[in-house]
Parts: C-alpha cells; sequence; structure tokens
C-alpha cells in the first residue's frame, strides 16, 4: 500500500483550534480575492455594499468626466477612492473569513491522497483480495484493513476488532477501539490502523466521504445564509431604499433655495447613511462562527445549525459518560452492628482481588485508600470465583475464609437466607440515593454493603448554572430507573430527567418541546439516537459514533465528547451576540454621521444649520471626505473582532441589550465624532481640506 502523509496529533489539533487570528498567507490571498469579489454578479447578494460600489462607479465617471472637460475633480476622485476601498474593505472581510477556513481545508486535503485498498473477493468457497485504488470503491463493497493500512473510505465494521488512530481527523492521537457490531463500529477514511484488523463494509461513495464533507464545509462552499442573516439582509435593504428615496428628497429641497447640492455630494451622503459597516462585516461573521466551531473540532453542516444553537433553551444530555463519569466506584463501606467498617473493606477487597471489572478496581482503589490496606499477593491455594452475569457474584476462598460479593438478592440466594434488617435498610437507603448496593459476605455470614456511586463529574452543577442563566432548560436523558435518575439529577442540578428512556421517549419529549416553541439540542453517539438527533434543532453527534447517528445530526464532534454541547450552544450565541452588537454600532454609527455630512451640505443654503456642526470641521468638503474616508476605515477595524466574536457572558436577554446600547450604541455615536475630528485635522495638515 501507497504510503499516505498524515497529521501529527499536534499539527491537527493546531489546524482544527488554533492558529492567529490573521497571518501574511491568509491576508495576502484575501486582499487577491478581495477584487475578485468586486464582480456585481457576486456583489449583488449583498444588497448595501453592491449599492455601494453602484454609486463608486457613478462618481469614479463624474471624476473622470470633470478632469475631461478641464475642471478640478481632485474631490470627486477622493470620494470615489475612498468609496471603492469601502468596497474592497467590506470583500477583504468576507475573504479573509473564508481564508482561515480555507488555509484548514488544506490541511484537511494532505490527508486525503490516494489510498489502496484491499478489496475482498469470494472465490471458490475462498476469501481472497485485490488492490483497489480508494476512488473506485463502491458503496456496499468488502475491504480489509490491517495493521499499518490506512482505512480507505468511510464504512463499518462488520468483522475484526482494532485499534484506530484517527488523529488525522480529531487531532488526539490516543488511538480507540473499533469493532463490529454495537455503537463503536463507525470508521472514518483516511485514519491508520495501529493493531489487528478489521473488515470494512464501505458507505460512502467517492467524493461524498465525511472528510470530503469537512472540506468542503470548512472552505464555506456549503455554507448557505441563515433566516436569520436573510431577515438582516432584508432589513438592510428596506434601509438603503429609504435613505435612497431620502437622498434624491434632498436634491429638490436644495433646488429650491437655488443652490442643488453635487452628485458627488449626494453619493457620498448616500454611502455614509446606509449601514456600510454592519453590510460589509454579516458575510465575515457568518463565516467566522462556523470557523470558532471547526476549531473547536465540531464540525456544523450548515450556518443554520450554529444560529440554531445560539437560540437554544432546551438541552438535553445523556447522564452515562457525560453528566457523570460513567463507571460506578466505590464510595462507601456500610457494616452490620457487630463489624467494623475495616472488616467489610478487608472482605470487600479480598473479594475483588480478581475482579476485572472498573467496579471491582475502584472496590481496590477506595480500600487503600480511605484504609490503607495492602492488596496481598494471591497463595498458590487461593480459588478465585469470577463474576458471571448468571451469578452476578464473585468472590475468593483462602484458606482463611471464603470471601463473596455480589448483588444483594443474588448473594441471599446463594447463602440461603436473609439480609440482617440493619443491612436491609442500608440497602435502601443507598438505592434511594442513586447509588448501587452490593453485600459482602465472609464464611457465609453478611458482614454488610459496599456503595457503588455513578459519579457527577466536577463543575457540572456550576455549568448547569450558567446554563439557567442563560434561559436554558437543562434535561438528563438515562435508562436507569426513576429513583435513581432522581438522585443523579438531584445531585447534578439539572431542571429535568428522563428515567427509563427509550428512543421513543427522546424524540416524544423534544416533540412536545418544539410545539411549544422551544428549540432543542441533543448530543448522542448510537444508532437509538437517531430519531432525537434528526429531529433536535441542533443534533450533535459523535465521531465515534455510528454512521446512522452522524448522517442524523447536523453537527459532528470529532472530539466525540457529549459535554460540549454546552460550549457549542455558547458558540452559537456569541454569533447572535457578535451580530446584534456590530448590527447596534452600526446604525448608531449611521445616526453619528448626520452631523456631519448634513450641515456640511446645506449650510450655504441654510446657515442656521452650522450650528449643527458641533464637531467645527474645516470645510463642507472636509467634513464629506471625512465621512466618507472614516466609513470605510471603520470596516476595517472591526474585522477582527466580527471574526473573533464578542465576548460571551451568561446574561440574560435584558441585561445583554443593556450592554450592547451602552457599549456598542453609545460607542458607534461617539466613535465617529472623534474619528471624523481626526481625519479632518489631518486633512488640513495636507491641505487637503
Amino acid at each position: 500500500m501507497d504510503a499516505i502523509p498524515t497529521l501529527h496529533a499536534g499539527e491537527a489539533r493546531h489546524t482544527m483550534r488554533g492558529g492567529a487570528l490573521l497571518t501574511g498567507p491568509i491576508v495576502r490571498r484575501a486582499a487577491l480575492d478581495a477584487f475578485a469579489k468586486l464582480d456585481p454578479r457576486r456583489l449583488v447578494r449583498n444588497p448595501v455594499i453592491f449599492v455601494t460600489e453602484i454609486v463608486a462607479i457613478l462618481v469614479t465617471v463624474l471624476a473622470c468626466r470633470a478632469v475631461g472637460v478641464g475642471q478640478p475633480g481632485t474631490f470627486q476622485a477622493g470620494i470615489a477612492l475612498w468609496l471603492w476601498l469601502t468596497v474592497l474593505f467590506a470583500t477583504f472581510a468576507e475573504a479573509v473569513a473564508e481564508g482561515r477556513g480555507r488555509a484548514q481545508a488544506e490541511s484537511l486535503r494532505r490527508t486525503r491522497t490516494d489510498t489502496r485498498a484491499k478489496l475482498l473477493l469470494r472465490a471458490d468457497d475462498r476469501t481472497l483480495w485485490q488492490p483497489r485504488s480508494a476512488t473506485e470503491l463502491r458503496v456496499g463493497e468488502l475491504v480489509l484493513v490491517e495493521a499499518g493500512d490506512l482505512i480507505p473510505s468511510d464504512g463499518d465494521v462488520v468483522e475484526g476488532i482494532a485499534s484506530v488512530n484517527e488523529a488525522a481527523v480529531t487531532g488526539e492521537s490516543a488511538p480507540v477501539i473499533r469493532e463490529s457490531g454495537g455503537d463503536r463500529s463507525a470508521v472514518t477514511g483516511g485514519t491508520l490502523v495501529v493493531s489487528d484488523w478489521i473488515v470494512v463494509r464501505i458507505t460512502a461513495a467517492p467524493g461524498s466521504t465525511f472528510l470530503d464533507r469537512m472540506i468542503s464545509l470548512v472552505e464555506g462552499a456549503s455554507r448557505q445564509k441563515t433566516p436569520n442573516e436573510i431577515a438582516l439582509d432584508i432589513l438592510l435593504a428596506g434601509m438603503t431604499i429609504i435613505f435612497l428615496i431620502a437622498v434624491a428628497t434632498l436634491v429638490g429641497l436644495a433646488s429650491w433655495n437655488g443652490q442643488p447640492p453635487s452628485a458627488a455630494v449626494l453619493a457620498a451622503l448616500l454611502v455614509t447613511l446606509i449601514p456600510t459597516t454592519i453590510g460589509g462585516l454579516l458575510s465575515a461573521i457568518g463565516i467566522a462562527g462556523m470557523d470558532r466551531l471547526v476549531r473547536f473540532n465540531v464540525l456544523a453542516t450548515s450556518g443554520r445549525a450554529v444560529e440554531a444553537a445560539g437560540d437554544v433553551d432546551v438541552l438535553l444530555l445523556d447522564k452515562t459518560g457525560t453528566i457523570t463519569l460513567g463507571n460506578r466506584q466505590a464510595a462507601g463501606f456500610i457494616p452490620v452492628p457487630g463489624v467494623t467498617e475495616r472488616e467489610v473493606a478487608e472482605a470487600a477487597m479480598l473479594s475483588s482481588l480478581a475482579d476485572e471489572t472498573p467496579e471491582g478496581r475502584s472496590i481496590l482503589a477506595f480500600a487503600r485508600e480511605r484504609y490503607g490496606i495492602v492488596t496481598p499477593e494471591l497463595p498458590a491455594e487461593a480459588r478465585v470465583v469470577p463474576f458471571t452475569a448468571q451469578t452476578r457474584i464473585s468472590g475468593l476462598d483462602l484458606p482463611a475464609g471464603a470471601y463473596r460479593k455480589g448483588a444483594v438478592d443474588s448473594l441471599s440466594r446463594m447463602l440461603g437466607e436473609e439480609p440482617p434488617p440493619a443491612l436491609r435498610e442500608a440497602v435502601e437507603r443507598i438505592a434511594r440515593a442513586g447509588a448501587t448496593p452490593l453485600a459482602v459476605a465472609k464464611d457465609g455470614r453478611m458482614l454488610g454493603a459496599i456503595e457503588l456511586k455513578d459519579i457527577v463529574k466536577t463543575g457540572m452543577r456550576a455549568r448547569f448554572d450558567a446554563l439557567r442563566k442563560m434561559g436554558i432548560r437543562t434535561v438528563m436523558v438515562t435508562g436507569d430507573n426513576r429513583l435513581t435518575a432522581a438522585a443523579i439529577a438531584a445531585e447534578a442540578g439539572v431542571d429535568d430527567f428522563i428515567a427509563e428512556a427509550t428512543p421513543e421517549d427522546k424524540l416524544a419529549y423534544i416533540r412536545k418541546a418544539q410545539a411549544e416553541g422551544r428549540l432543542v439540542a441533543m448530543a448522542g453517539d448510537g444508532t437509538n439516537d437517531a430519531p432525537a438527533l434528526a429531529q433536535a434543532d441542533v443534533g450533535l453527534a459523535m465521531q465515534t459514533g455510528t454512521q446512522a447517528a452522524r448522517e442524523a445530526g447536523n453537527m459532528v464532534d470529532l472530539d466525540s465528547d457529549p459535554t460540549k454541547l454546552i460550549e457549542v450552544v455558547e458558540i452559537g450565541k456569541q454569533l447572535l451576540i457578535t451580530r446584534g452588537a456590530l448590527t447596534t454600532f452600526s446604525i448608531a454609527n449611521d445616526v453619528a454621521k448626520y452631523f456631519a455630512i448634513l450641515p456640511a451640505i446645506f449650510v450655504a443654503s441654510y446657515p442656521e444649520l452650522g450650528a449643527l456642526n458641533v464637531m467645527a470641521l474645516a470645510s463642507p468638503q472636509s467634513a464629506i471626505l471625512s465621512a466618507v474616508i472614516f466609513n470605510a476605515l471603520i470596516i476595517v477595524a472591526l474585522v477582527p473582532l466580527a471574526l473573533r466574536g464578542v465576548r460571551y457572558m451568561p446574561v440574560g436577554a435584558a441585561a445583554l441589550l443593556r450592554r450592547n446600547l451602552l457599549i456598542y450604541g453609545l460607542g458607534g455615536i461617539v466613535a465617529p465624532f472623534v474619528g471624523i475630528k481626526i481625519i479632518d485635522v489631518i486633512l488640513q495638515l495636507l491641505g487637503l481640506a
């Protein structure tokens, strides 16, 4: 098989998450792309910037015409230059956002070279294989992948078990186990088998593998405008039309006094009053939202999913492995009267010496840490009683005694006696607390109980409290009984839970919440999660999950960390907050520019308007040119903020509105006064005022 270059874990992680906001190659490529985006056929999708380009063309023609007839055209040429720069800065912002995605896609594309596959064939009751290019594989064909081979395409393991290094996709160097059956059978093309072998059934046609879709999505080629963006586009287009009509009426108003403004001045007025700032940054904000998810190792299949994440108000999280650590761990030894805790701990430790389950190992660790009991070596005459699903008991026979531990009812049946009343009370108390009780016996006598607890992850309650402040309702989904589920839910701090959950239960809960007008997010990895993932507004599927789950969701987490759904919601909210903040700034910006442009245009006709010239600008021409220059430069100044996003804080809608008005509304009003005055002073120093 051909040697295929793959990304090292560190390189992949840097590609997906890190990197400077603006790098030399990205800026250089974006500068070239900004000129290509001047094509009116492409720019028409952005009505505000499209109008600005049309006005720039008009003023350019007027400047050339003035020069052609021997008239001074410096003023018109200056306005035309800065109008073109306004358009270029807007297209540059979008090109920079796309460039970051393109750089990530190039790194991913380096992993997708031609792989040689071992296609399995059957002949004369024998199984043979022949080499085949990965690009020639068809859905349903079987391929053999051995240690050292790259998996040629997406598929499901139908035979064997292997350790697979998925660093090329996830950035994590730790191999994962892939085996036939269950929820760990899906494999991704371009990942490396590091041990053993597997037979993979191909599930993706050439060009439509997960890696192909990743490259396309990261580049932004598949990104469509979200409903929120479309609505904002309509608002901006409406404002542009209103200001276009308003500027047209000013011609008649000024002509009535016998001093109509020039076309160049009216063009400058139009461009400075329409919301060019948010119009120039809107595409960059949307692309950057998807880019932030990708750098967080989450792939969104559409911009709509990112935006929906920001509006989510119900969050479904699986209990095991998400809210809790997933493995039950020993949390206490409860003795019956006449027995000490240390005696129970010693008996529990001895009966767990040969128990290789996570629970058995946790009992040994707990006995060692809590009581300092040293694990002894097994003598030659020791007889191990292994745990089985039928007996639900494990133990150890030593010359000093026979030790057993297991489910209370199973151990009771084996001993042929009922548990002592004190033990029954302890078992019921443990069960009510949501933990699992095990009984411990020595030489046929019950000594006490072991409390096994599914430990809630550190910090989960604080995170759920933060979500509650954001107005998000958290729901724990578990297959446990209601008693256990209620105890875990209370400890974790979730708002609700679904116990003994089936796929139908999850689906019904999501549909009910959506019928109430709520947006629902859910994380899942199994085939049984697929219906709920498809129904949820935000379905976060795990990369390690089944093909059905990945196809049902509209996001894929390459790290397979279900708790990341919380960060996904925060990134979605950050996108919406950024868009709202910059929209507020843009509109406030336009209000402030009225005081620079309008008095300058009409002061000759209406001297009373001179009182509105609060910035004391040098001349009408300087005021107009300063406003146009500021209008262009502010777009460039806000590009880093549009790409990085406004800092998110878990506050309510009212507090968020106050913050936006105070920071971005007030800032949008103050910035033009300061900026335009500084530019006016510079123009005076250069003798251009």
